[in-house]
């Protein structure tokens, strides 16, 4: 389950609520698809603009449409003890694993960090990815605190963030000799994705393939058999697709994907985050147009 492609769909909303059937219709899409598993409530998820209440509805909603796919389900939050509250709903609906991202608004020190992870892992039997996700959390992991948190019980992956295909081979070695061998590596940044895999990471952790599924998995099909040329030549045919990410940010343009291939309604993201306007619209038309995304 912590290795593969785990592919993180939109929570879209609609009129500021969240939009369960176009949910939904992302959730079976991913059900469907060759994606290894499926993780809610992630960035991509927008998991803190959402109510407890919310979350608890889509973690609900998800899990009777995975099908067979493994769920994993976001569980951030800035208190611990709402972090504990998610965790609990996600071992209701019968998740298979959780994400914990160390949200702040106050600045976080490592041992305010290490604690997180130390009471939801006393607390909890399902296995736990570590999110580091320092754009949205501004928290930067050291390599050192990967090693200690990971020693802690039910710890399964580590999510680290995207890193050039040059510098990957180096940074994985690194991570890898700070924690057991049970516990994995997972890269994020769909950019980074076939450098990574490529470096050795057992796992993908993509934006894209909450929307893409198709497109992302010939690239980690590719990676795990070996095929490594060609996994950096799919993703190099991304690459426009890879330049709009760099320039707007994959949530909004993967929610830009989605609302042009009619999975989701004009403006699905939670305000005050605005969606592409209309020229970068007509851009991305072109880009899907162009690379057959569907």
């Amino acid at each position: 389950m912590f290795t593969g492609l785990s592919a993180f769909p939109l929570t879209p909303l609609h009129n500021d609520a969240v939009d369960e059937s176009a949910f939904v219709r992302l959730m079976v899409r991913l059900a469907e698809s060759d994606v290894d598993s499926i993780a809610v409530l992630g960035s991509t998820g927008s998991y803190p603009y959402l109510s407890a209440g919310e979350r608890r509805r889509v973690v609900q909603l998800a899990a009777a449409s995975a099908g067979s796919k493994p769920l994993i389900v976001g569980v951030g939050a800035l208190r611990t003890s709402e972090v504990l509250a998610h965790v609990r709903a996600a071992e209701e609906a019968g998740a298979a694993g959780i994400l914990l991202a160390p949200v702040s608004y106050q600045a976080l020190t490592d041992d305010d960090v290490y604690g997180l992870f130390r009471e939801v892992t006393d607390s909890s039997n399902l296995p736990v990815i570590v999110y580091d996700n320092p754009g949205t959390t501004h928290f930067t992991f050291s390599t050192a605190l990967y090693g200690r948190i990971a020693e802690l019980p039910g710890i399964a992956s580590i999510k680290i963030p995207p890193v050039s295909a040059a510098a990957a081979p180096e940074r994985v070695r690194a991570v890898r000799a700070v924690i057991p061998d049970h516990v994995t590596v997972g890269i994020s940044g769909d950019a980074a994705a076939a450098g990574g895999l490529t470096a050795g990471c057992d796992a993908w952790y993509s934006a894209a393939a909450g929307t893409l599924p198709g497109e992302m998995v010939r690239i980690m099909r590719a990676a795990q058999e070996g095929r490594y040329e060609d996994a950096a030549a799919e993703s190099a045919r991304m690459a426009p697709l890879w330049e709009l990410f760099a320039e707007h940010g994959s949530l909004r343009v993967i929610a830009a994907v989605a609302e042009q291939l009619g999975l989701a309604h004009r403006n699905c993201l939670p305000l005050p985050v605005h969606g592409l306007g209309v020229l970068e619209r007509r851009h991305l038309a072109g880009v899907v147009e162009k690379l057959e995304l569907a």
